[in-house]
């Protein structure tokens, strides 16, 4: 997924948006853009690479204006390897409109063949993130016909894009000569927030932007609602979506967002604790706790998660791994092979935490990354761990691995949330595989 993050200031924002997406930097590591308005011009800098990589002095300097946009990109559709699908996305026609995204669209295929036939809107690249722009930007286009932009006119035009698209989106677009709309899509499957500070106003994907810059959270951006910030800080609201529910993506908690952050009221750090309280009442029921020597987490994420697993069967809690920081998530990697040699790269293992011992082995990084789990489960066994068990968690999909005596299942890193219908997988841990050291 992505960081995005929009403000509207009375003071030049360049700076402000840079730090917001060193906060938000976790979300994406693969490219990174800004863009900022002066007097209905738009000054656009993006490119691939870190935030502190793509924006030197002198990019900072070519950012003037007191509001903008800015985003981190995680490719999880359209070309990784294209600087061209680095947001923000600009288009000229109505007002001028940049734009950008966090999440994915289901249906952009058939939007992209709509775009061209009935609409007559050209789309370049194979981002999803740019039809999504097109969709908005030619609904605004005809509830305006030529008419001056009201924030009535905005939201209806937020309401015929909730009608046409599916998936998940959370999307900041500034209009050029007229202010900053954020809006999310029925479900609010990714996060949005608000946060004020002294004659500014901000959006952004997590609430530890608000505290990293010393602005109040205000409020979460409610599933189907759209705000629109006008160019003198006024802020107006409006449901634009009906039958709307709050059904976030449980990896916001699980792995992508920070644990300092609280998204829709729910502190992603206390979920996290959550979960391994709930998997350690399950594997109490499954694994005698006396045939565990160690906990070890894989980093970052699944650590509160391991932490509570090994207080709440009385284990010893251990770093088995340890992590390189100044390698990026495997997740992020543009095909199989980059991400292989990134895993073996990202952490190494400690023999002091794990020699001959029985593992119970957590993690969360796994369900997202299998090569990453591959690679740490293999890269065990020269340090002479006696046992490894992974087992999963049928509702929130995260493995864990355990002391076992059972034979390796094939391909267990593929598993995921099991059918209730199933006798098998009716139990919320499950035991997978077996590493034996002679």
């Amino acid at each position: 997924m992505c960081g995005i993050v929009g403000v509207v200031s009375d003071a030049p924002v360049n700076q402000l948006i840079y730090d917001a997406l060193l906060l938000l930097q976790h979300r994406g590591q693969d490219a990174a853009g800004i863009v900022t308005q002066q007097e209905r011009k738009f000054f656009i800098h993006k490119a691939k690479g870190l935030v502190r990589d793509v924006f030197r002095t002198r990019n900072m300097r070519a950012l003037p204006g007191n509001c903008g946009l800015g985003q981190v990109r995680y490719p999880t559709a359209g070309n990784a390897y294209s600087e061209e699908e680095a947001q923000p996305f600009y288009v000229n026609a109505p007002f001028g409109i940049v734009l950008v995204h966090n999440g994915n669209l289901t249906n952009a295929q058939t939007l992209k063949s709509e775009l061209f036939l009935t609409d007559h809107r050209h789309i370049n690249t194979e981002s999803d993130s740019e039809v999504l722009l097109n969709v908005l930007a030619h609904e605004i286009e005809t509830v305006t016909r030529g008419l001056p932009l009201q924030p009535a006119d905005v939201f209806a035009a937020v309401r015929n894009v909730h009608r046409r698209v599916r998936g998940s989106y959370a999307v900041i677009a500034l209009i050029a000569g007229h202010g900053v709309l954020a809006f999310r899509d029925p479900y609010g499957i990714r996060p949005l927030c608000i946060g004020k500070g002294e004659g500014t106003t901000l959006v952004a994907s997590e609430s530890v932007v608000m505290e990293g810059t010393a602005h109040k959270f205000v409020r979460n951006v409610e599933p189907g609602e759209a705000v629109f910030i006008d160019l003198q800080g006024q802020m107006h609201a409006c449901q634009c979506a009906e039958n709307t529910r709050l059904a976030p993506c449980i990896f916001e908690y699980v792995y992508l967002a920070r644990p300092d952050s609280t998204l829709d009221g729910i502190s992603v750090y206390q979920a996290r604790l959550n979960l391994g309280l709930a998997l350690a009442k399950r594997v109490v029921s499954t694994v005698p706790p006396s045939q565990i020597d160690v906990v070890i987490p894989i980093p970052e994420s699944s650590r509160p998660s391991a932490a509570q697993v090994a207080q709440s069967l009385g284990l010893p809690y251990r770093e088995g791994f340890v992590k390189n920081r100044y390698v990026g998530a495997p997740s992020s990697c543009p095909g199989r092979r980059c991400a292989r040699n990134r895993c073996a790269r990202s952490s190494t293992p400690s023999s002091a935490s794990s020699k001959g011992a029985m593992c119970c082995w957590w993690t969360i990084r796994s369900c997202v990354e299998p090569p990453a789990a591959r690679s740490c489960r293999w890269r065990v066994m020269p340090v002479r761990a006696r046992s490894i068990w992974p087992a999963q968690h049928r509702r929130c999909a995260i493995p864990m691995c355990m002391a076992s005596t059972c034979r390796p299942a094939k391909n267990w890193w593929r598993t995921t949330a099991a059918s209730p219908r199933s006798s098998r997988s009716s139990a919320a841990t499950r035991l997978f595989i077996r590493t034996s050291m002679r």
